[in-house]
């Protein structure tokens, strides 16, 4: 997948969940909803990195799908990027822009 295939879903999620959560919502409140929704999906991943390093409940390791750790990193970067587009965030512009930041302190060494 190329990350132009991604921001053409985001684009696409975005407007599905305006026309289900109602196009009545202000920019304000779906920021707040998006970062809440993020932070919801955070912890998700949190409990996957506990269960994958054993450090859970005897039942929750018991009842544990290993395929949940991958959806939740996906989860993450998916609500990441609905909540920079509800912010006017070119996405792909400031990722290029940080790696060539990163990619700098790595040559001046």
């Amino acid at each position: 997948m190329e990350i132009k295939d991604l921001l053409q879903f985001i684009e696409l999620e975005n407007q599905r969940l305006i026309n289900h959560y109602g196009s009545s919502s202000t920019e304000k409140e779906r920021i707040l909803a998006r970062t809440v929704k993020l932070t919801e999906e955070l912890g998700e991943l949190c409990n996957e990195i506990l269960i994958y390093n054993k450090d859970q409940r005897k039942e929750k390791l018991e009842n544990h799908d290993k395929e949940n750790l991958q959806e939740e990193f996906a989860d993450i970067i998916i609500t990441t990027l609905l909540l920079a587009k509800a912010m006017n965030v070119d996405i792909g512009g400031v990722l290029e822009k940080k790696m060539d930041k990163i990619n700098k302190r790595y040559d001046q060494k």
